[in-house]
Formats: C-alpha cells, sequence, structure tokens
C-alpha cells in the first residue's frame, strides 16, 4: 500500500517532541519533467508515489493574538486512506546554523468525521484546496513536486482551476527535537537540484 504524502507518526504518550525541517522552492511547469528527472537519478525510488489530497484550513480564534490552526487532509485518489489533522507550530528561523527552516509538528491518522469534529469545537473553516503531484524519498528525507489548485465553489473539489503556473517543491525531515545534523544533510541535497530547482529557507511570515 502506497504510504500517503504525509508524515505518519507514531502516538507515544506524548513524550517525543517532533520537529519538521523544511526548504522550500518552485519550479515552472515547463521545467517539471527536468526536475523528476534529476530525482529519479538521486532519490531511493526512481518512480515516485503520486497523490491527489484534499486539504481544508481551520482557525480557533481566542484572546491570543494570532487564531490556532490546524490542517485536515484526506486522500482523493485512494480509497479506505484515514483522514489527517495536522498542527504545525511557529517556525524557528533565527539560528543561523541551521539550514532549514524548523517547526514543531503533529500528524495523527483520524476516522472520517474530522470536519465535523472540528467545527464541533468551535473551529471554522479558512480556505481549502486540492494538491497533485509527486513524492519521492531519499532515506529519511521526503521530496514533494506538488501543483495547487484552487476551489472553484466550496465543497466541491471536481470544480478546481490551477493556482499558478508552477510546481512547489519541498524537501522535508520529520525527526525527534535536537537533530540539527539532518539540516546539513538536506542542503547537500539542495545543492544537488540546483539550477533546477532553488530550495531555500523560507519564513511562512513573509508569504502573508
Amino acid at each position: 500500500m502506497e504510504a500517503p504524502p504525509v508524515t505518519m507518526m507514531p502516538v507515544s504518550g506524548g513524550t517525543i517532541n517532533m520537529m519538521e525541517y523544511l526548504l522550500q522552492g518552485s519550479v515552472l511547469d515547463q521545467c517539471l519533467e527536468s526536475l523528476l528527472h534529476r530525482l529519479r537519478g538521486l532519490c531511493d525510488n526512481m518512480e515516485p508515489e503520486t497523490f491527489l489530497d484534499h486539504e481544508m484550513v481551520f482557525l480557533l480564534k481566542g484572546q491570543q493574538a494570532s487564531p490556532f490552526v490546524l490542517r485536515a487532509r484526506r486522500s482523493m485518489d485512494k480509497s479506505g486512506m484515514p483522514w489527517h489533522l495536522r498542527y504545525l507550530g511557529q517556525p524557528e528561523i533565527g539560528d543561523k546554523s541551521r539550514h532549514a527552516l524548523v517547526r514543531n509538528c503533529v500528524d495523527i491518522a483520524t476516522s472520517d468525521n474530522l470536519t465535523d469534529f472540528l467545527v464541533e469545537m468551535g473551529f471554522r473553516m479558512d480556505h481549502e484546496f486540492v494538491a497533485k503531484g509527486h513524492v519521492f524519498r531519499k532515506g529519511i528525507m521526503k521530496i514533494m513536486v506538488y501543483k495547487i489548485f484552487r476551489i472553484l465553489m466550496p465543497g466541491n473539489t471536481d470544480s478546481i482551476e490551477p493556482l499558478s503556473l508552477s510546481y512547489l517543491v519541498e524537501l522535508n525531515v520529520v525527526a525527534p527535537a535536537g537533530q540539527d545534523i539532518v539540516s546539513d544533510d538536506m542542503r547537500n541535497f539542495a545543492e544537488q537540484l540546483k539550477p533546477l530547482v532553488h530550495l531555500e529557507k523560507i519564513d511562512p511570515k513573509r508569504l502573508m
């Protein structure tokens, strides 16, 4: 069974603090095949896994300055796969010695009534999108190359259009806190993808 393009992590009483190490970039549509060819030569799986996912972003506003954000994602092309609930913490970008963005990450598989549960808890859906692409693996590193599609009619994942003329490229590792050495491996791998794509340590706040 193919793994979904989200990180599955064991639940162990909340004792393990998992961190996501992330580099991001983009590639124009016309350069996609060249990048996929390079990744086939560098990664463990010559033929990438494919995915088609629907993601919904929920907000819970409280007394704090910024709302609490949770992401609900489901596979649209693999029947029987569970929903996934994901929390991403604030990025730790101040440490110049780290070559990747680092943030707390919690990802769990859930039942099909996840969105109803979130609404009952007081969350509201902020936006939703469809992601379609490829997943490569190199050791513990995961490389995702995918296009984001805007949903034209809320809740109707058959009515979509591309958000841009490019593909998002993400290189990430999920590991226990303190494993900062993985960012060195990520930087070295990213160097091998130049000049096709430049993967960088991007602060999400700069995009807002």
